[in-house]
């Protein structure tokens, strides 16, 4: 095979594996709206048969601003 056909290969290699994955991420989308839409389905129905959640409490201005932040540790690549 000269140098140029195996480039062409390896692109239609390269193609083929992106269209597959093209195809699986399809299927978790639909998989996904169709979960998204059961919640919102299940959600609808307990909100019109009265269930409510407690109102949170608002925290206190101060309190909100005195707290420290924590950072998340930097993640080592491997």
């Amino acid at each position: 095979m000269t140098d140029s056909q195996t480039h062409l290969k390896s692109a239609i290699e390269q193609r083929d594996a992106i269209v597959k994955e093209i195809q699986e991420l399809n299927t978790k989308i639909a998989t996904k709206r169709e979960l998204g839409l059961k919640v919102q389905g299940i959600i609808e129905y307990l909100e019109q048969t009265g269930v409510k959640l407690p109102e949170e409490e608002a925290p206190a201005p101060e309190a909100e601003a005195e707290a420290p932040v924590e950072e998340a540790p930097a993640e080592v690549a491997e």
